[in-house]
């Protein structure tokens, strides 16, 4: 008998996913949980577990393919006794949903998605990927739409999403040609490979010269799509930036003494794998500051007509990948020292450049903090994660003439820069906090005083 995988939502609620690698090929034997696919989201790399034992009997699309959510990924052929999956043990989205319960957040559930794990032990993953196999005929016939509502200049109106097939937008790609001005010659919405061909032949004189030049030197200009990482961030931050009135406050801080402990902590053997970094020191200074600030620990939830308080704190820590900004956040960071917030610090990084951060650690954020100056950057104004009151951005670490104990000496400066809602955080609030997280990066020993 045959059975259909449809791409699940993943648990964040997300309309699309797009193909990162098969690691199975047609006519593979596959196990049940075996992992058969690897997708991007605009939040992470998901692995996709086969939710069936059997043969695989086509890929309905190619690595790159951008697929809906519901849609059929993929074909099994299996034996008559193979089981439906079961839903007795929670998928990825009720997991995820379980966790948000329990801070007042609501996650969707996935299609269609999950298999009950047999035994404890994770089936061998294959590192065999089909990036560049020959799709089947089956393939071939499914119709993906290109994610392409733009307005085009040339009509100045909306562009109506095109269908083609996965080797025509390829050919179109290369020959730099924008499908969104090629008619189909069909009755249906189809757009195949002679229409592109048709187009290039009606407009030579406007195809040439860019295929030439790609030949000669390199592309004019080069077309991304926006989707992933990219298309969330852009998202979240228009929806923070025109939702919460923002006010950024700025202090310069002498953190010499916080250097002088973080350099003491490198040459300390006893703390050798751990990579202690004024990170670390500021990530535990908010942590201490904001019980008695509980204003920039909150959220405004507009449905309710509620502040909604938080009486923990999970610390989103910004980390700039190749796929874009993400904002991975620690859980109950207050409870953490300050080598395991170096730790959990480095984690989340490593794992956000590598695009393995699961979607349970991107959402539910009570506050964030952003080193910029780690870029040279000296101050900034960031914008606020939505749904967080306030975001902390760390400079560059400058060596300056600065006053010192009534005289001019070479110290170590930083700059600080808190942004708030203005909605739920008073200039006074805000000012207040920074100031005591600046006390703590002034005198690192003054956080023994401090509960």
């Amino acid at each position: 008998m045959s059975a259909e995988f449809r791409l699940p939502d993943l648990g964040e609620g997300l309309p699309e996913a797009e193909i990162v690698q098969w690691l199975v090929a047609e006519g593979d034997s596959v196990a049940l949980n075996q992992i058969i696919a690897e997708v991007e989201t605009a939040k992470a790399i998901v692995e996709l577990p086969s939710p069936h034992a059997g043969v695989v009997h086509s890929l309905h699309a190619e690595a790159g393919d951008v697929v809906a959510v519901g849609s059929v990924l993929i074909s099994f052929d299996v034996d008559g006794d193979d089981p439906e999956p079961e839903r007795e043990v929670p998928t990825p989205a009720e997991a995820t949903a379980a966790v948000v319960v329990e801070e007042e957040r609501a996650q969707p559930n996935l299609v269609g998605y999950g298999a009950a794990p047999r035994g404890t032990a994770r089936p061998q993953r294959r590192t065999r990927a089909v990036v560049g196999s020959t799709p089947g005929a089956a393939r071939d016939a499914v119709l993906t739409a290109d994610r392409h509502d733009a307005i085009h200049p040339a009509f100045d109106r909306p562009i109506e999403r095109t269908r083609s097939t996965p080797p025509v937008r390829k050919l179109a790609k290369d020959l730099g040609i924008d499908l969104a001005m090629v008619e189909a010659s069909g009755a249906g919405p189809l757009i195949t490979r002679s229409d592109v061909e048709d187009f290039v032949r009606r407009h030579e004189s406007v195809v040439a010269a860019p295929v030439a030049i790609v030949a000669e030197d390199s592309p004019r200009t080069t077309r991304t799509p926006i989707r992933g990482v990219r298309r969330m961030t852009a998202d979240a931050m228009v929806r923070s930036a025109f939702t919460a009135p923002h006010v950024t406050t700025f202090l310069t801080v002498d953190v010499t003494a916080t250097t002088e402990l973080v350099a003491s902590f490198k040459a300390d053997r006893a703390l050798a794998d751990h990579r202690i970094g004024i990170m670390a020191i500021a990530a535990k200074a908010v942590c201490l500051a904001l019980p008695r600030h509980p204003a920039l620990n909150s959220r405004w939830d507009a449905e309710a007509g509620e502040i909604v308080e938080h009486h923990y704190v999970n610390l989103g820590v910004a980390a700039a990948t190749g796929r874009g900004l993400v904002v991975p956040n620690i859980r109950d960071a207050q409870r953490l020292t300050v080598v395991e917030l170096a730790d959990a610090v480095g984690a989340l990084a490593q794992t956000a450049r590598e695009g393995r951060t699961p979607p349970v650690d991107m959402i539910g954020g009570t506050f964030s903090i952003t080193n910029v100056g780690v870029f040279g950057i000296d101050a900034g104004t960031p914008i606020l994660n939505p749904g967080e009151a306030g975001i902390l951005a760390l400079g560059a670490v400058r060596r300056l003439p600065w006053e010192h104990r009534g005289e001019v000496a070479l110290r170590d400066v930083m700059t600080l820069a808190l942004s708030f809602d203005h909605r739920l955080v008073d200039g006074e609030q805000g000012a207040r906090f920074l100031v005591e997280v600046g006390d703590v990066l002034r005198e690192p020993g003054r956080s023994m005083l401090l509960r």
